[in-house]
């Protein structure tokens, strides 16, 4: 089997958590090409099984978008072309798998479609997360084979708040917002979308999100799902 990997950008380590992320991946039989070119990943998607997205490439220019990334869009930003996004398309028609991580939710940010598979959308002056830390409870829920007999547990990670959701979201993990507020986010579920398999996994900031053996099986779980198994 065969994963196109879309990696790199801003303020995360992206190789230390792609190396993780295909780490994982190869036990279950699966060979991953890495990209940091956002065109490069989309068009290598003919004959692949599934794309995963662990990266933070956006056109930095949006509405809401902090002076600090504005200021870097020329080198910095992206947004994939025609023909990127028509493979894209192709590769959930052809029922094709995603797995996208933690910041795949900020990327691509002037391609509806894009948002419309994950089922989330980062809203620039209105999503947010608090500073990394401390450990955070996460919940399981529900009894979905992505999750079952998976007990609850504790990590250090990031909490994304107030995305724009689809509607029609089951969340299978659960977790407060670390102060006062308390508010309770959902971080992980599975969708079927455009003919594919799509699955949005908001925890993976850094490596020790990965090591927390629940999560490390829930991200098994879900690249099998996302492959087909």
């Amino acid at each position: 089997m065969r994963a196109v990997v879309l990696s790199g950008g801003l303020t995360h380590d992206f190789p230390a958590t792609t190396s993780c992320l295909t780490g994982l991946l190869a036990p279950l039989g699966v060979e991953s090409e890495v990209h940091e070119g956002v065109d490069d990943a989309f068009l290598a998607l003919p004959g692949a099984d599934v794309l995963v997205v662990n990266a933070l490439r956006w056109t930095m220019t949006g509405p809401g978008v902090p002076d600090r990334y504005r200021e870097q869009a020329g080198a910095e930003g992206a947004s994939p072309s025609d023909a990127a996004r028509a493979a894209f398309a192709g590769h959930l028609a052809a029922g094709g798998g995603v797995l996208a991580m933690h910041t795949a939710a900020l990327c691509f940010d002037d391609w509806p479609a894009w948002a419309d598979a994950l089922g989330a959308r980062w809203v620039w002056g209105r999503s947010q997360h608090p500073p990394l830390g401390p450990e955070i409870d996460v919940t399981v829920r529900g009894d979905d084979p992505l999750v079952r007999d998976v007990d609850d547990f504790c990590l250090v990670d990031e909490v994304y708040g107030d995305m724009e959701l689809a509607d029609d979201l089951t969340p299978l993990l659960e977790a407060p917002q670390p102060g006062p507020d308390g508010r309770v986010m959902p971080l992980f579920w599975a969708r079927q979308h455009g003919g594919g398999r799509v699955v949005y996994d908001a925890l993976g900031h850094h490596p020790p999100s990965y090591a927390v053996p629940e999560h490390a099986e829930i991200v098994r779980r879900a690249a099998r799902w996302a492959l087909g198994a």
